[in-house]
Formats: C-alpha cells, structure tokens, sequence
C-alpha cells in the first residue's frame, strides 16, 4: 500500500489561478512548472470560454513559498499568461452543505432573469460554486451548482422568480439519485405527441367544440377525469371505426420526442407512455419508438365496424397513471425514486408526485404549481438537461451512429 495516499490534505494551501488565451499544452506546462517545488495537488478547475482559459490550481505549500511564486512569474511572462498566486486559504474545505443542482432554460435567456435567479439563490442562503452550460438551442440551458441553501426552500421561490421572467427552472439534489434515474413515463396527448386524439376524433364525429370544450375542463382540474372521458366517448359513438386510420396517420410527435427517447435509449434508460387516450393510437407509437411499456384506455367497436361509445375495462385516469408508473417500475426492477414522470393535464398530478422527478410540460397551472419543475418551451428534448446530458453530448452520439458514405466505384 503507498502510504501516502493515507495523508491528510495539507494545512496551508497556496492558490495558482491563470488566465489568457487557450492553447493545447498550458496544463502540462503548469504542473511541470511546479514540478520542482515537490507540492502536492490538492485541487484543480479549470474552464475555457470562447477560447480565454481560467485555470486554477490548489497546492500545499511549499517550503519555500517566494521561490515557488518568483518561479511561477517567470513561466506566466514566458507563456504569455497573466497568474495570481495567493497563499493562506488553510485546507481544502468542502463545500457547504445542501448542494443542489438549478438547471435554467430560456428561449431567449435573458440577464435579467439570471440576475434576479442569481439574487433569490443568494437570499436563500445559496452560494454558487459552479456553472457551465447544457445547450445553446434549440433553448439556452444553464446549469447552477449551488451549495449552502436548502433545496426545498429554493425550489418554490426559485419558480416564482422564474416565472416572473419567463425562464423555466428545475432545482434537483445534488448526488447518486440524480444518476440514477432510469426509467422515464410520459403522457402522450400534448406531451408525447401534439394535440390530444380525442379531439381529433371528434372533429371526424362533428363534435369538436363540445369535445374540447370537456377535455379542456378535465385538464384543468376542474371535471373528474373518468366521467369527463366517458362523456366524451359517447358523443363519438356511431364514427366508422376507420377514423382511427386516419388519425393515427396524422398524428404528430412533439419536437424532440425522437431524440429524447433515442437517447434515453442509449443510455440504458426504460422509456414507457400512459395515457387517458386510446391503444389504437398508443399501441403504434410504442411500436414505432421502440418504448418499453405502454397503458392506455382502449375504444369499443361494435360488430358494425363504429364506435360504441364505450371504452373497454377499466379507465386509465389520474390514480391509475400513478399506479401505471409503480407497475412499470416494479417490472422493470426500479426503484420508483429513480424515475422521471412528465405530464401536462390534471390527471397526470399523482403520477408526478409519485415519481422521483415530476416534470409539468408546457402544463395547465395547476399541474406547473404543483410539479417539481416546470419545462415551457414546446421541445421534449429538454428533459435531457434536466438529467445533467449535454446538447454536444447528444449531437455527438448521432454523429458517431451515422453510416459512412458508400464509396463509388471508379469509372
């Protein structure tokens, strides 16, 4: 065993921060610059923005501290760098408790609202330790490390600033759970995919404006989501069963939707959609994204090939969304915790509270003052940041699963 791996960090540090232009080598030159000074490393950062580097670096002190610093301003001047060197922090402290990760998203994000995000964290008792960026677009996506604030505190004040300055923002513990999330439910109708089927079906029926008119309430809370649905469901019976082709052929996915799931996929995750729409419609977007689990309610049709009116067995309503996310979970072999729900009506509320992570998405008010987060921005793929995935690390993992060109043979 080497021995001195078991050594404490050193009493008295002494900080090297460098800045100026990047370029391939400043790292190693650095550590070989400091190379003879025999100092352990006890911490390093370092960030490139827009091609300007700020590194820093926490060493123990050196037996000879004016050597080390006259020997550290002679390699700046040769590098071409400006360098601070400050001595007498004491040990490596870790930060303060209650770490924390806010993720904020704007389309556009403006200063105004990371100032009045950055005040509300500071009023929280917050620090900011850290922050580096998710994606540029389609939305901006910020990430904060914060320390020192409890998170149940921030979240709430956190959404009000937020709203206030049309930015969305998600406050997440920092730590393992974060990680470890692994299986993701979505809603479908005005989640998964544009608009809701229902209504689709109703305009085949003649019905709209009485069938939005319902879906509308039930979304809002203000209907019981079972009887809302079996009032709707009625007005449709006697419509040629064939109206289901037709919808199922004109339905929309929500931008994003296939590069969320496709890189869910990749990284191991189970991905399952429940709904208080139809399996005609459900059973083919399972089928066609590849999804792991699907539940939803199915429409009777008679032996005249039309619509009854009546769903078969039992509803799929808000309690049963909920019970559909544990019954996923528990196939699965994860541990509910370790989840990721999103919705956007009334009815998806139990299953968002049941989750891990309850994401309202482009919701009702209802549903965004109740969710742990809320995501306004008509993209799906932004669930990914709120699970720390960067839009490079996205954008690169499609690249690397491109095909080659064919090569052309020569003439």
């Amino acid at each position: 065993m080497n021995t001195a791996l078991a050594l404490p960090p050193p009493a008295e540090t002494v900080l090297v921060t460098v800045y100026g232009a990047d370029r391939p080598g400043v790292t190693a030159s650095l550590f070989a610059a400091l190379e003879p000074f025999d100092v352990p490393v006890v911490d390093v950062e370092q960030v490139v923005v827009r091609g300007r580097l700020v590194l820093g670096v926490l060493v123990g002190a050196p037996a000879d501290e004016t050597a080390l610093r006259l020997g550290l301003h002679r390699w700046a001047a040769d590098e071409k760098l400006d360098i601070e060197v400050v001595s007498g922090l004491g040990d490596n402290r870790k930060r303060r408790e209650g770490r924390t990760h806010v993720t904020v998203l704007g389309a556009p994000l403006r200063p105004h609202a990371m100032a009045a995000l950055a005040r509300e964290i500071a009023a929280c008792k917050g620090n900011i330790d850290r922050i580096h960026r998710l994606a540029k677009y389609p939305v901006t996506a910020i990430e904060l490390d914060v320390s020192g604030a409890d998170p149940d505190v921030l979240r709430p004040r956190l959404a009000r600033v937020a709203a206030a300055e049309q930015a969305d923002v998600a406050v997440q513990r920092a730590g393992l759970n974060r990680r470890a999330k692994r299986l993701v439910v979505m809603d479908v109708d005005s989640t998964l995919i544009e608009g809701e089927v229902i209504e689709e079906l109703a305009a085949h029926a003649g019905c709209l404006d009485a069938v939005a008119d319902i879906t509308a309430r039930a979304m809002r809370g203000e209907l019981d989501f079972a009887g809302s649905l079996r009032e709707r469901v009625a007005l449709l019976a006697g419509l040629d069963a064939s109206a289901l082709e037709d919808v199922r052929r004109s339905v929309r996915l929500m931008p994003g939707a296939r590069t969320l799931v496709r890189t869910l996929k990749r990284l191991g995750y189970l991905v399952g959609i429940v709904s208080g729409g139809f399996t005609q419609v459900t059973d083919s977007l399972r089928d066609e994204l590849g999804l792991d689990f699907a539940l939803a309610n199915t429409l009777e049709i008679g032996p005249d090939g039309r619509l009854t009116g009546r769903v078969v067995g039992p509803i799929v309503d808000r309690a049963g969304k909920a019970a559909a996310l544990r019954g996923f979970a528990a196939s699965a072999g994860v541990p509910v915790a370790d989840t990721v729900a999103i919705g956007d009506g009334a009815n998806d509320l139990d299953m968002l509270a049941a989750a891990g992570l309850g994401v309202a998405f482009n919701a009702k008010p209802v549903v965004r003052e109740q969710a742990d987060t809320a995501v306004n921005v008509p993209f799906l793929d932004t669930i990914l940041y709120l699970l720390g995935i960067t839009r490079e690390e996205v954008e690169a993992a499609d690249a690397a699963e491109e095909l080659p060109e064919p090569v052309q043979p020569a003439a």
